[in-house]
């Protein structure tokens, strides 16, 4: 009984440690003074109400969203393809293929950066839709794929073989079948995908130019010149939305489930 009180307890403070620096925000936003202080001297919601007299945050919050959604939209349907094909028709070398496309995920973000700023450039990509697109399925087509493939690995193939054999197509098995037994696995990538790319600070930041930025970096370069409390009202909206957000999908289709299949 002493034992798991005492395994409670360093949990509990475990997670205070982990939190502690999140927590800390939530007062800080509220906040009247004209620069970050503790405690604050006034409080009150001066800096949320500043929130709406942002127009250039606003601008790129609609840019990470939405390129955050194409990212992810691409990264299911070619993680998918390639998951498919290494599953389903193994070949010689698919360990070192499989391997290869994890790649991105063992080398430093700013090493990756500094590769597709040098690329890029002589591309002329750079601050472009293009390189941005690129840049962040670099990161999440890894994510992608491995946890395609480990769905695409625990469904058993003689599940399509069978709707082939009763008359099936090879895409209305892909759409009818695989894709609704492997739900749970791709609802899995697309939440990954989706917050990898929308939270991405240290590859955009060599890849945004003056007329096309993202959520991230203008809250990075607000950081790195601001000292009063906006960044934290900001961080305060970002945390509630993701709760919202991680709250709305385990009631839809249980994240839980989704991710520990996955």
């Amino acid at each position: 009984m002493y034992i798991r009180a005492l395994n409670l307890l360093l949990v509990g403070a475990l997670f205070l440690f982990l939190l502690a620096p999140v927590l800390m925000v939530f007062p800080i936003s509220f906040s009247g003074d004209n620069f970050i202080s503790w405690p604050p001297s006034s409080w009150g919601l001066r800096w949320y109400r500043a929130l709406l007299q942002q127009p250039q945050l606003t601008a790129a919050l609609f840019n990470s969203l939405t390129l955050a959604a194409i990212v992810t939209a691409l990264s299911l349907v070619i993680g998918l393809m390639v998951a498919f094909l290494i599953v389903r028709y193994p070949f010689r070398g698919r360990d070192a293929v499989m391997s290869m496309l994890t790649l991105p995920l063992v080398l430093p973000s700013i090493v990756l950066g500094l590769g597709m700023l040098m690329l890029f450039s002589q591309r002329g990509w750079t601050g472009s839709w293009t390189g941005l697109l690129i840049a962040h399925m670099t990161v999440t087509l890894p994510y992608t794929i491995r946890i395609l493939t480990t769905s695409l690995m625990t469904l058993p193939a003689g599940i399509e073989a069978a709707a082939s054999s009763l008359g099936a197509s090879p895409m209305r098995v892909l759409v009818h079948v695989t894709v609704p037994l492997i739900a749970s696995g791709v609802t899995a990538a697309g939440a990954l995908s989706f917050l990898i790319s929308f939270d991405e600070v240290v590859i955009s930041l060599f890849v945004v130019g003056p007329r096309l930025s993202t959520f991230p970096v203008e809250l990075f370069r607000m950081v790195e010149e601001r000292s009063d409390p906006l960044p934290a009202a900001i961080s305060v909206v970002l945390v509630l939305a993701t709760i919202v957000v991680v709250l709305l999908l385990e009631r839809l289709v249980g994240l839980r489930r989704a991710i520990s299949h996955g």
